[in-house]
């Protein structure tokens, strides 16, 4: 048995797997609820962590120091960076990090790193749950900061400076925490708009049915491990 730690920022990233939580034992802390249960063979614990990087951090740790998350999966929507991809496909991934600090003040000074590497085993069974769900997902750099992205000049500086294939709001304060902690960790985000000038239009009008298909490949790499 392994102990999965699941988390999305908003109620609608959770709202899907928590439906199917069968019994589940809830426990509240530090402002957060902890939804723990069985799935399969394995233990999982879902939080919604709330938006940010500061509530994705302090949830994360939670889920590692109080129920012994062996795994880290971070669910939810994000908006598309890379050339190509389309709303409702799947981005995966390989390495995440913050876009609203500059990358030598991590590199530099403690943590010594300023990129968070997803864990290899985790990304190749997302991909493989994609693929025989038939969707589409793409592997890549997912970059995090506390502003939506709706802005298709701010969109362009960030691919030029970073070259993500999704920007969030909390994936990179997962993966860091993650890291820091030695857990295995990845990020699973289905796209809902394209973060440019029409990305909020777009976020209203696919938000319900992206967290609904994420929440549908977590719960399949939940039940294959």
């Amino acid at each position: 048995m392994k102990i999965i730690g699941i988390i999305g920022a908003m109620p609608s990233e959770l709202k899907d797997i928590q439906n199917v939580q069968e019994n589940p034992v809830v426990t509240k802390l530090a402002g957060y609820e902890f939804h723990e249960s069985m799935h399969g063979a394995n233990k999982i614990v879902t939080a919604c962590c709330g938006i940010g990087k500061v509530n994705a951090a302090i949830c994360t740790q939670i889920l590692i120091d109080v129920f012994k998350a062996e795994q880290i999966i971070n669910t939810g929507i994000a908006g598309g960076m890379k050339a190509g991809i389309k709303v409702l496909e799947i981005v995966i991934s390989t390495s995440v990090l913050p876009h609203d600090l500059d990358a030598h003040f991590l590199a530099d000074y403690p943590p010594y790193h300023a990129e968070f590497e997803a864990d290899e085993e985790l990304q190749k069974l997302a991909k493989s749950v994609c693929d025989e769900m038939q969707i589409v997902s793409h592997a890549g750099k997912i970059v995090s900061g506390d502003a939506f992205i709706t802005d298709s000049e701010v969109k362009k500086n960030l691919i030029e400076k970073y070259n993500p294939y999704a920007v969030d709001m909390e994936t990179a304060s997962v993966g860091q925490t993650a890291w820091r902690n030695q857990i295995p960790f990845v990020s699973v985000r289905c796209i809902s708009d394209l973060a440019d000038d029409d990305g909020a239009m777009s976020f209203d009008e696919f938000e319900v049915l992206a967290a609904k298909r994420v929440a549908e490949i977590v719960m399949a790499m939940c039940e294959r491990e």
